[in-house]
């Protein structure tokens, strides 16, 4: 009966168009005041408690070192190398989108920032060499997903810190489905432009590439330095966020030299807005889930499926579908703080892996943002492209059921996740 009330609370102070982060609190504080005999001592103490852990902190250097990089010319380099490796097959241009958003979700750890950084200088390049705007829109907002799902990923970081799960195990979790992932939309993006004979470029010659690689070496080295320095012990995944976002200071100021340094103090300002809309959903999201805890709804949850005989594979299945649902109405950091709580007990009952269930969960994510109504990757496309929601929708859907079977597989074959954590961590 407690769960009833709390989840219509919530639903219908979101239903007035209130932003979900004040929807969570207020839903809280109501329930805890009127229907609980808790202290408010107790509910102060839980807001410091729950954003005081270490690895919050990689949050706001993920996305300082994802704007830095947006802005100081790392992602056009990244486009120059990627074209000259893909750009000779069909849709090459459209290819090297794919490549480049995989690139570049490899140092920005954000969607919405791949989307930008990759979509603002390929899509009018590709207008330009007669691919149709859809096709260009469909490709650049499902590849951007991919920077939820590489390494490093602000929604992995909120997920270990709901659950506790490891941060470096689920970023070495995410390179494999990342890489089969960008190769499934690659596949996608190549039969379609070969179907419709859209235009390929001239070959690149191996001095051409070479060229192209020595010019985006900085930002490639970036990979290299967070995901070598976390898995030799050289620094936490925390630590890692803020050499990054020191390194990608250094590249895009002094030496690509597209970001001026009055330019700096803009971007501080809109990664610290970003970082503190996201902070202020965690807060919240800590209440909910200590809410949550307190009224025992995630125990009684797990001893309802397990008692309805819910075996591993329905489960999953259940999990899937509410999730998706959820990406209809939130976006992604709101669904892993709200959701992960209490789907996570049910699915250590059943002995689900953790890592394995945070992969799950992001994958999940990345359908989400490129789907209405609250689809970020759609919104963010579509102020590139000047398309509608509606006219996005139509051109994104044969990448998103390209998504939805990975999801499947994903779901079903927990060795592509767990192999190479395994490999490494035992």
């Amino acid at each position: 009966m407690n769960a009833l009330i709390i989840f219509v609370l919530l639903l219908a102070l979101m239903l007035t168009g209130m932003p979900i982060s004040i929807s969570l609190g207020l839903t809280v504080l109501t329930f805890l005041f009127t229907m609980t005999s808790v202290p408010i001592e107790s509910v102060a103490l839980k807001i410091f408690t729950g954003i005081e852990k270490f690895e919050i902190m990689a949050i706001p250097f993920f996305i300082l070192a994802g704007n830095f990089l947006t802005h100081g010319g790392v992602a056009r380099r990244m486009i120059n190398f990627a074209s000259s490796m893909v750009g000779h097959w069909h849709g090459g241009l459209a290819l090297a989108g794919v490549m480049a958003c995989a690139l570049f979700a490899a140092v920005s750890g954000s969607s919405p920032a791949t989307v930008v950084a990759i979509g603002s200088i390929i899509l009018p390049a590709m207008v330009k060499q007669g691919y149709p705007r859809g096709f260009g829109a469909g490709v650049i907002t499902t590849s951007g997903a991919l920077g939820i799902l590489i390494p490093p990923s602000i929604v992995m970081v909120m997920y270990s810190v709901s659950t506790n799960t490891s941060v470096g195990k689920l970023f070495m979790a995410g390179v494999i489905p990342g890489m089969m992932l960008a190769m499934l939309l690659g596949l996608t993006t190549w039969f379609l432009a070969r179907k419709h004979n859209y235009p390929r470029m001239k070959k690149a010659s191996w001095g051409e590439r070479f060229v192209t690689f020595k010019k985006s070496a900085w930002g490639l080295l970036l990979i290299v330095i967070v995901m070598g320095g976390i898995y030799s012990g050289a620094f936490t995944p925390t630590e890692a966020a803020a050499m990054a976002a020191v390194y990608a200071f250094i590249i895009a100021v002094f030496v690509y030299k597209d970001l001026k340094i009055k330019q700096v103090g803009k971007v501080l300002l809109d990664s610290a807005a970003m970082s503190a809309m996201l902070l202020y959903i965690i807060t919240n999201a800590v209440l909910f889930s200590f809410l949550m805890t307190s009224e025992n709804i995630p125990q009684a949850m797990a001893e309802w499926i397990t008692g309805k005989g819910l075996g591993v594979i329905s489960f999953l299945l259940v999990v899937n579908v509410l999730l998706l649902i959820a990406g209809n109405v939130m976006e992604p950091s709101s669904i892993v703080l709200i959701m992960a709580p209490i789907l996570f007990p049910v699915a250590m009952k059943l002995g689900i892996d953790p890592v394995h269930f945070g992969i799950l969960i992001v994958v999940n994510m990345e359908v989400g943002m490129c789907h209405p109504p609250v689809g970020l990757n759609l919104y963010v496309a579509s102020g590139i492209t000047k398309m509608g929601i509606s006219e996005l929708t139509v051109a994104v859907m044969p990448w998103l059921l390209t998504m939805l079977a990975f999801l499947m597989l994903i779901t079903y074959v927990p060795q592509i996740s767990l192999w190479l954590p395994n490999l490494i961590y035992n």
